[in-house]
């Protein structure tokens, strides 16, 4: 096997350098007019949205569409967080499955939750359409879950029924062994269930298209600008940052993993758990390699605790995991990550790595996302749990609802006050922890 070439982002949480060695910034995309340029005179507006990623940037939309007067404020640049970093991959779905959410939380709980996780993929559709968003590459492509043993094909196609007779999805369709092989182009699965209402995007260029669009609207879009202070005054809320304060009557915080890059919306990480997410991308394929794997050019995802995913972007294979052990700025998760693509295709041994990156992804306790009212001038959005792209869209246009007084469906979702992680002081040992016991458990094929 070849010495593996790997650029990789430095990731040092949070002192991070956008974008090094990451396939999203070498493909580019829209720059908003106020790129890179941090807010220098005082503000007053209705609303202001800390965090300019598909929450933040989504909640402004909603709320301009409603006459109402905001501002997006960035620590950083737009796309610099898990927006610019994560796979592209648009899903329906939340961690629990909804079988899951039925048998704890009742049938009718389990019916609303469905509907809120296919309205995400709808809220996507919608943003690429209206906004003109055609270099992101939206494709409606569908999802193939790829089961690694008998007993997880068992358990997603007994999943897959259950929706179709329960709730009347349709959309998803059961493959046997030979029709994963010939579609994915590996012989290490054994089956699979095909989600159609699912896609893939080009992440970076969508939210950095999406900051456009809001500019061009007259939304202005700060960055570089973090909130240190939070302070009340009257009716109004102050926002403190290094060279301006913006008054306004109502906050939005949607800086999820990376709450901790201003000060003032640093208790917001004590709500999450945040797990590191590494991805690889290869050189071009050879013309009969590209030909022969994934040929439907849809997004892949394994059943294995700690998943890996997989699809094709530019003509090069695309592999993503989790990564719990990786040290920041090392290449050893990249490295685990060759390897396991590697172990499904091994026709790719040979193919170069051009480039490595990492990002975090917003772990909850109860492993779903989590969004309400902070007091009585601040809403928060949070928690994506590793399928983000879509749900963290919807979100936003839901906390641009609470902040005008409203109330939007969000059965699970809603959360009664920031709500910090049990045993906080326990958080990093204890990922470390479950995902090794979750690596023990899929080495053994349990």
């Amino acid at each position: 096997m070849n010495q593996m070439h790997v650029r990789e982002v430095h990731e040092r949480m949070p002192a991070v350098e956008t974008g090094i060695g990451s396939l999203w910034e070498q493909l580019g995309g829209a720059v908003h007019a106020s790129s890179g340029v941090a807010l220098a005179r005082d503000l007053t507006v209705d609303v202001a949205v800390i965090g300019a990623g598909y929450s933040g940037l989504n909640a402004a939309h909603a709320l301009i569409g409603r006459g109402v007067e905001t501002v997006v404020l960035d620590a950083k640049t737009v796309g610099w967080g898990a927006s610019g970093r994560n796979g592209g991959v648009v899903s329906s779905k939340f961690r629990p499955s909804f079988p899951t959410i039925a048998r704890v939380h009742g049938l009718e709980t389990a019916r609303t939750m469905h509907r809120i996780a296919h309205d995400g993929v709808r809220v996507i559709e919608s943003v690429v359409d209206e906004y003109g968003l055609d270099d992101a590459c939206y494709a409606h492509t569908g999802n193939l879950r790829c089961a690694h043993t008998e007993r997880t094909f068992d358990a997603i196609r007994a999943e897959a029924e259950w929706l179709r007779q329960t709730l009347g999805d349709t959309s998803m369709s059961v493959l046997s062994r030979e029709e994963v092989t010939r579609e994915t182009g590996s012989s290490a699965f054994v089956g699979g269930v095909l989600g159609k209402d699912a896609g893939t995007i080009l992440p970076l260029r969508y939210v950095r298209g999406l900051a456009a669009g809001l500019v061009r609207r007259g939304v202005p879009v700060w960055e570089s600008t973090p909130v240190t202070k939070i302070e009340r005054d009257g009716d109004r809320v102050l926002l403190r940052t290094p060279s301006a304060t913006v008054r306004a009557r109502q906050v939005i915080v949607a800086t999820n993993a990376y709450s901790n890059l201003g000060a003032a919306t640093a208790p917001y990480q004590q709500a999450l758990v945040p797990f590191r997410s590494a991805m690889i991308a290869t050189e071009r394929l050879p013309a009969d390699l590209d030909a022969r794997l994934m040929v439907e050019r849809r997004s892949y995802t394994e059943t294995r605790r700690m998943m890996k995913w997989f699809r094709k972007v530019d003509g090069r294979m695309l592999f993503g995991g989790r990564d719990a052990f990786g040290k920041e700025g090392r290449t050893d998760g990249l490295a685990a990550l060759q390897r396991a693509m590697i172990g499904l295709f091994p026709d790719l041994a040979d193919v170069k790595v051009e480039y490595g990156w990492s990002g975090y992804v917003a772990m909850t306790f109860s492993a779903l996302p989590q969004i309400g009212r902070a007091d009585d001038r601040t809403v928060f959005c949070l928690g994506y749990n590793g399928a983000g792209v879509a749900m963290a869209s919807l979100l936003g246009r839901h906390a641009a609802a609470l902040a005008l007084g409203e109330r939007p469906e969000l059965s699970l979702l809603a959360a009664d006050g920031l709500k910090p992680v049990p045993f906080l002081a326990l958080r990093t040992p204890g990922v470390r922890l479950v995902a090794a016991w979750y690596q023990l458990l899929d080495a053994v094929g349990v």
